[in-house]
């Protein structure tokens, strides 16, 4: 199976905090280490507002994008 390399944008509403670039067979993979991602980074509460986690292909096409708080979990 050929292993493709992706990468995790994290970013706030204003700039790209850090990327990282993981290699996965399958899109599905990615995926579900960025939701991974971002469970951890809820479990070591850094907070921070409209924080995403992006997916992007070889390309760079955007092919996931997770929500660190989801509205219903974030603080007010």
């Amino acid at each position: 199976m050929l292993i493709k390399t992706f990468c995790l944008d994290v970013k706030d509403a204003v700039r790209t905090i850090n990327r990282f670039e993981v290699r996965f067979a399958l899109d599905a993979e990615a995926i579900q280490h960025s939701k991974e991602l971002a469970a951890t980074l809820r479990y070591r509460n850094f907070y921070q507002r409209s924080l995403i986690i992006e997916v992007l292909d070889q390309s760079g096409r955007k092919i996931h994008e997770e929500v660190v708080y989801p509205e219903d979990q974030q603080r007010t």
